[in-house]
């Protein structure tokens, strides 16, 4: 019997837990459609403090939890929890640390300001998805990453990550959405971000942690790319433009979930130089 295709959904935002937009929509639908379609899934998404845990029924995966994830030289410790949306028979795994995400804001605070740590925020969240997905041995087929938040998981995978035979065959898609903020992260990040693996060479783009740079980051280490929004940012668009890469144009609501289907089988047949 052929073994059912492997799908890893990382998210920025994910509705019930947060307000409804493009973003939040095509994450909370995608997987649910891609499932019904008898492939396997898994789901992530930061679990920030403005997400209800009562009313949404979080609770910690205590065999997840429990690691430390050593950024800046500084021990934090990782939390898992999850919660089901039971009309799609999905679960959504959630990363929590205390010091990251507790506040009662996503990205920005009331006043629209990032915060200062956005930077170790990201990192967090990359390596944190990563490190679950170890200790569930589950090995994912494709790897699609929704928003900035996820934009170094492809770095991780690829330099990091890619003598490991969970992730050895894994393809990454890349989603780039009208998601953009306007400050660039702090002048540490480049250095934060360095692991086993990784080389300054590796992360030379982000010098300057723009939005833009993190998303050609992203682009750069992916297999392939989706037009998440119909607009975004034009100096992105002409970057994709001149990328020799699979790339899916924006796909109305009513055809995306058939659509990126399609593309997924596209990627995992496509031979591809790393």
């Amino acid at each position: 019997m052929e073994e059912k295709t492997k799908v890893l959904f990382i998210s920025q935002e994910i509705t019930p837990y947060l307000p409804e937009s493009e973003m939040s929509v095509i994450s909370r639908y995608l997987p649910q459609g891609i499932q019904e379609k008898g492939r396997e899934i898994r789901t992530f998404m930061p679990k920030y403090g403005v997400i209800n845990e009562r009313r949404n029924q979080l609770h910690e995966v205590i065999r997840l939890s429990g690691m430390n994830l050593i950024i800046n030289d500084t021990d934090h410790p990782l939390i898992i929890k999850v919660a089901s949306i039971q009309a799609a028979r999905m679960q959504v795994y959630f990363i929590d640390n205390e010091e990251y995400f507790h506040r009662k804001f996503t990205l920005a605070d009331e006043y629209n300001n990032y915060f200062k740590d956005n930077d170790e925020r990201i990192i967090f969240f990359a390596r944190g998805v990563i490190e679950t997905v170890k200790k569930l041995r589950w090995a994912p087929d494709i790897i699609h990453c929704h928003g900035w938040i996820s934009s170094l998981v492809p770095l991780y995978i690829k330099n990091a990550f890619n003598d490991d035979p969970l992730f050895a065959n894994s393809k990454l898609i890349f989603s780039v959405y009208n998601d953009d903020f306007d400050k660039a992260l702090k002048r540490s990040f480049k250095d934060k971000i360095i692991i086993d693996g990784i080389t300054n060479k590796d992360v030379e783009i982000i010098k300057t942690a723009t939005y833009t740079n993190l998303t050609k980051l992203a682009i750069e280490m992916s297999d392939a790319i989706i037009f998440g929004s119909e607009i975004i940012n034009n100096e992105i668009e002409t970057f994709i433009q001149n990328i020799n890469k699979p790339v899916l144009n924006h796909q109305n609501e009513e055809e995306y979930i058939d659509t990126y289907s399609e593309f997924y089988d596209e990627v995992l047949e496509h031979s591809f130089v790393k």
